[in-house]
């Protein structure tokens, strides 16, 4: 087994474990039968809270009525994205494409009648028809999902693009029914958002995901700075990786900057809930640098003090 296959990855760090388990563990032996609308929003809540750590602690910022449809449009892109990822599961390749595929067309029918007795999805429903949200958006995040399951590296940027927008730039279409924009314009800022949050991931997870046979940086960039698979089994951190990660993260900071214009086409509480995840998830990128980008030995978070610090300063703007 290698060093990283039983759900550690750089710096020791674990994954929760896997949205499957985090199911069982609530429903138990109810798993199949019937669930209240209100249990259903309480698991993926917890989904959220177990997984997406930074983003959950951004949407306490949100009124309360709101935050369970965030909550449940996290928990449909986690339990998708564990399926095909989580290093927990310790499934072959058919095993999880067999179980993408269920869970996508049992939801898509689900959709389609209007109701559901999946305990996740239950919830994801009732958001999904409660805000308007367009179906495309899900069928073009569904597609980048079982896009993991065949494609394991992208040649250009804007391979990586197709991946992206459908696995990043799509989440934050979804959003929008719950932050309430002002105007239609704040699509284009919340899905550069979307993707700088996913950029974001990619280079602070190298190291889990090459676990995984995947490299999400584009294979022109790695060309470009002289960056071979050999850096990424070796585990070494030379000045050709040090320069690639230099790269990307200036690129992913210019998404950043440019999805700030959508801020001011908030209303106050969306407005500080948003900035606040802006800041502390690109206070990741601040992080791999000063850790020397060492992606395979550390992995870059920002600390609890940090994530209180910029919340208290939003709600006080």
């Amino acid at each position: 087994m290698s060093q990283l296959a039983s759900g550690a990855v750089a710096g020791g760090y674990t994954h929760p474990n896997p949205t499957t388990d985090i199911v069982t563990a609530m429903v138990g032996s109810a798993r199949g039968e019937a669930v209240s609308l209100a249990t259903s929003y309480e698991l993926c809540r917890r989904i959220n809270a177990a997984h997406g750590r930074t983003y959950y602690f951004a949407t306490r910022l949100l009124p309360a009525h709101k935050r369970p449809h965030v909550h449940a449009l996290y928990a449909f892109a986690r339990y998708a994205d564990d399926l095909v990822d989580h290093l927990g599961l310790e499934w072959t390749p058919q095993d999880r494409r067999r179980e993408l595929e269920a869970w996508t067309a049992g939801f898509l029918a689900d959709l389609a009648a209007g109701e559901t007795e999946d305990p996740v999805l239950k919830a994801v429903i009732h958001t999904v028809t409660t805000l308007g949200i367009d179906h495309d958006d899900l069928d073009a995040f569904l597609t980048s999902m079982a896009m993991d399951l065949t494609v394991t590296r992208y040649a250009t940027y804007d391979d990586l693009h197709t991946y992206v927008y459908g696995s990043a730039a799509v989440i934050g279409s979804m959003m929008l029914p719950v932050l309430e924009p002002t105007t239609a314009t704040a699509r284009g800022p919340a899905m550069e958002l979307g993707i700088a949050f996913q950029l974001t991931n990619f280079i602070r997870d190298v190291a889990e995901d090459f676990e995984r046979g995947r490299i999400y940086l584009p294979l022109e960039d790695l060309d470009r700075f002289g960056v071979t698979d050999e850096h990424f089994r070796s585990r070494f951190v030379g000045p050709e990786l040090r320069r690639l990660l230099a790269f990307e993260i200036e690129r992913t900071r210019a998404l950043y900057r440019r999805a700030e214009a959508g801020w001011a086409m908030l209303p106050p509480a969306s407005a500080r809930c948003i900035r606040t995840a802006h800041h502390l998830y690109a206070g990741i990128l601040d992080r791999v640098e000063r850790c020397g980008y060492q992606v395979f030995q550390v992995r870059a978070s920002v600390p609890g003090w940090q994530k209180a610090t910029v919340a208290v300063r939003e709600m006080a703007r």
